[in-house]
């Protein structure tokens, strides 16, 4: 028997309201009667018939009644001897520089045999909403040592992009190596992260994955982990990308840390949250989901940015399985809305061995034209990147006209394409666990466009091809 709070959850000494009318457990949530002067995210006291005390969240007021989710679970609790305590405060997490190099549970309590996190400061986990004019726009250039990243879909600092994969498909790895390679490339040099990172629903074989990665990558002394693994309480899935995300932002806005925060998966979040929903029994929306998914992720990847006047920044990498390997599913639909851009992982390409398996088509960085060019990258940046573009996307469609006439009744300009294609695959997005700088990704590029005449580089600057281009 327990009667401890969490650690890492700050709590007010006094606690307002005690209830003992409750009506109905349904799942993960409790419904309690006759409430008065309640609010919405305050935290409450669940204690049990065994005398232990769990927290539990308020998700919905309707004028006397209460409904509370319970974050380590209903079981065990009864009608009659149930008790709740409601605290007058939200949710909080305790947070200081002593977090760097720990990891963590999704409630921010140590479970890697440390001591207890000491706090500088409790931070509400909901964070605090951003006035849009304080917001500075991303424009510095990430270089995450990805060439299909860096060279085609660059990542700006406090950018949010989020990489689309499937089941089976290494986004895992990508994410980890990303998160040992990144550097924030300004007149200050080369300065590496701070990770946060947020595993929600994993497996226990990935989380030792991601902790022997950023050992391994020499990234573990200024990395903060909150691992929420899979047979752990689904509701806790619904707290561990929030309190990633306060510490994400303590470490940018407090300590002036370059901060990348990296969420995954995604698709357990968003089912956990569909978890509640139906136990609220609410009406659906798409596929089962809430019709408030799309402020809720919002709410999350809303967090990332820079601030006018302040040197830390928060930038977001988000996870998450398409279902059916479907694009459309409401997951990645609503995320493709919120977020600026995509990372797309490609199932073929995966298959030929090609790591990382991007595809370069549909995936996207909204912000990559603000973060290239010039002083920040190469001035060939982008033309060099649209034609590298232009033309995959025409070996791609050449692809699908030869399976039905034929490779033998293209012409030698076709064929050539294709080749093209066939080598910017292995080369320039193959890569394995090599770590690019930005020039090395831009001569590659220039190596393989050498394939092509120079008359066909129709989006690169005559200035260009005749400093680059060495081809026939």
């Amino acid at each position: 028997m327990s009667t401890q709070r969490p650690a890492a959850l700050h709590m007010p000494n006094l606690v307002t309201k005690a209830y003992c009318t409750i009506s109905r457990i349904t799942g993960p949530l409790l419904f309690i009667d006759r409430t008065q002067e309640i609010a919405f995210n305050e935290i409450v006291e669940i204690t049990g018939p065994d005398g232990e005390i769990r927290l539990a969240q308020v998700l919905e007021v309707d004028k006397r009644l209460g409904v509370v989710q319970v974050f380590a679970g209903t079981s065990g609790l009864d009608l009659v001897r149930t008790r709740a305590r409601f605290t007058g405060d939200v949710a909080r997490l305790d947070v200081s520089l002593s977090m760097l190099g720990r990891v963590l549970d999704g409630f921010g309590r140590p479970i890697d045999g440390g001591p207890p996190v000491i706090p500088d400061v409790s931070l509400d986990i909901n964070g605090l909403p951003i006035n849009p004019a304080c917001r500075a726009q991303p424009r510095e250039f990430i270089q995450t040592g990805i060439s299909a990243v860096d060279g085609l879909n660059t990542l700006a600092r406090g950018q949010k992009l989020p990489i689309f994969s499937g089941a089976g498909l290494p986004a895992n790895e990508l994410a980890a190596q990303i998160a040992s390679q990144a550097r924030v490339m300004g007149g200050n040099g080369h300065e590496p992260f701070a990770v946060v990172f947020a595993a929600i629903g994993i497996t226990h074989r990935e989380a030792s994955f991601f902790m022997e990665q950023f050992r391994a990558g020499g990234a573990m002394d200024r990395t903060v982990l909150f691992i929420n693994r899979a047979d752990d309480p689904a509701i806790e899935r619904l707290f561990t990308p929030r309190a990633a995300l306060t510490a994400a932002e303590y470490l940018a806005f407090t300590h002036d840390r370059h901060v990348l925060a990296i969420l995954t998966d995604m698709t357990n979040y968003c089912e956990a949250l569909r978890e509640v929903s139906a136990a609220r029994e609410e009406v659906p929306g798409r596929r089962g989901y809430p019709g408030y998914m799309y402020s809720d992720l919002a709410s999350l990847y809303e967090r990332a940015g820079r601030l006018h006047g302040e040197k830390g920044s928060v930038t977001q990498l988000i996870i998450l399985t398409m279902p059916d390997d479907d694009i459309t599913h409401p997951i990645p639909d609503l995320t493709g809305y919120i977020t600026e851009g995509q990372l797309v992982l490609n199932r073929d390409l995966h298959r030929k061995g090609i790591y990382p398996p991007i595809d370069v088509l549909p995936s996207l960085s909204r912000l990559m034209n603000a973060a290239i060019g010039g002083d920040k990258t190469r001035a060939d940046h982008r033309a060099v990147a649209d034609q590298l573009y232009a033309f995959y996307a025409e070996a791609r469609d050449l692809r699908r006209l030869v399976a039905i006439i034929g490779e033998a009744a293209l012409s030698s300009e076709d064929q050539r394409t294709l080749a093209f294609a066939d080598r910017f695959e292995a080369e320039f997005i193959g890569q394995g666990s090599a770590n690019r700088s930005i020039g090395e990704t831009l001569s590659l590029a220039w190596t393989i466009l050498t394939d092509m005449p120079a008359e066909r580089l129709k989006r690169i600057s005559q200035a260009a091809i005749e400093r680059y281009h060495r081809g026939e």
